[in-house]
């Protein structure tokens, strides 16, 4: 059963009229309605204890990607903090801090339950439908997230539906729709590395099964599809926020906020030539980072007035 403390402490922050049952397991668990092909990917995938060790551990952990994220959200000591497809806890172990509450939310089992082990409170809930009462967090974060989700603005609004005025709202490590859109030659060289990422076992690869199913939780990862500017500014901004999108491939840390994006490994420039992408451009940074505040209600009130 979930801990008594525990839950006590994630109780005024529950919606009252979605059921959960505690009694079953140790982590709180919200039924999902309608389990999709991507939820049972990702929570078979993310829920493998030796796939979700190996992205545990390859994914998300280095200095570069520290650096950009802590001069996103500042510390997060002290800080309501909700991370969406958690995972096994990825963000938490290389941000670190002191959180008043660090609530991870995930489909897999098996990846909350190591995400518990590093101080995550669990709640295995749908995305799409998440079971908390609105503005109450002081961040919240979806890092490599929407591209798991069905309907990735569905998902963005409702996590920007729980963030505080004050508040910030950051995703990052979703695939940028223009730097993806491979065509002729570049698309059959992207699809001719996955014979290679096997053959060398490359993380996320090291046999068929795992390649298989890491592929089928990427919903949104494909050639020609992924996250662009409009969709965080047209979903965003009339939910009240400021929105900024920063095009990086994830060379780069804090310079990402100065309009630097690095340059990509020489096999993404090379399928980007080939599909007539200029390698050199914002369009073909990778990922499309977006750092999103929630207006407080006073600079609410002036928005109305000056209208």
């Amino acid at each position: 059963m979930i801990k008594a403390v525990e839950y006590s402490t994630l109780k005024p922050y529950l919606a009252s009229n979605i059921n959960a049952d505690l009694d079953a397991q140790s982590i709180l668990t919200y039924p999902i309605s309608q389990k999709t092909l991507a939820i049972e990917a990702n929570s078979y995938y993310f829920g493998h204890p030796e796939w979700a060790k190996n992205y545990f551990e390859a994914c998300h952990r280095n200095d570069i990607f520290k650096s950009r994220w802590q001069a996103a959200t500042g510390s997060w000591d002290n800080k309501i903090v909700v991370d969406i497809g958690c995972g096994p806890g990825n963000l938490f172990a290389t941000l670190g801090g002191k959180p008043k509450l660090l609530i991870g939310v995930d489909v897999s089992y098996g990846g909350l339950e190591m995400a518990q082990s590093l101080g995550y409170t669990p709640v295995l809930a749908d995305a799409h439908n998440l079971p908390f009462i609105s503005g109450f967090a002081d961040i919240v974060a979806v890092n490599a997230t929407l591209h798991h989700c069905d309907q990735m603005d569905v998902v963005l609004a409702e996590a920007a539906r729980l963030v505080r005025p004050g508040g910030i709202l950051i995703t990052d490590h979703d695939p940028h729709r223009s730097a993806w859109n491979f065509q002729g030659l570049g698309m059959w060289l992207w699809q001719l590395r996955l014979g290679l990422y096997r053959l060398i076992k490359r993380g996320g690869h090291a046999s068929a099964a795992e390649q298989s199913w890491g592929l089928a939780t990427e919903v949104h990862h494909r050639p020609g599809d992924g996250v662009t500017s409009e969709l965080f500014h047209t979903i965003l901004e009339p939910l009240g926020f400021s929105v900024k999108t920063y095009p990086h491939n994830h060379q780069l840390g804090t310079e990402t906020f100065q309009g630097n994006y690095g340059q990509s490994e020489l096999k993404y420039r090379f399928a980007q030539l080939l599909s007539g992408i200029n390698p050199n451009s914002s369009q073909a940074a990778l990922s499309l980072m977006c750092v999103a505040t929630r207006h407080t209600e006073l600079k609410y009130s002036s928005l109305v007035f000056n209208l």
